[in-house]
């Protein structure tokens, strides 16, 4: 990762359709793809709450994908909360436990 003052971690928790059409599978694969590190997973709702940290640009592009997803999603919303780095994750996961 770059220097703190890159860094960033965006909280995301996102709605619609977005169970069952590889949203976890999908992000974390572009989370590999721009160098990000943090997790993924289903939540009990429906939605899918992820953490993403990286460089500011990488985190920014990341979400903004979330906003879409993959090709069979159908993103309703997504709440971001953006927060300072903490640099407790070591690579991209998929979580499934609550």
């Amino acid at each position: 990762m770059t220097a703190s003052g890159d860094c960033i971690r965006a909280h995301m928790k996102v709605y619609g359709i977005v169970q069952g059409v590889f949203f976890r599978s999908s992000m974390k694969s572009k989370a590999y793809e721009l160098g990000v590190v943090g997790w993924v997973m289903n939540r009990p709702d429906g939605s899918v709450e992820a953490v993403v940290e990286g460089p500011k640009e990488a985190v920014e592009e990341i979400v903004k994908w979330a906003h879409r997803g993959p090709p069979a999603a159908v993103v309703e919303r997504v709440e971001v909360k953006w927060l300072p780095c903490k640099g407790d994750l070591k690579d991209f996961r998929i979580r499934y436990e609550w």
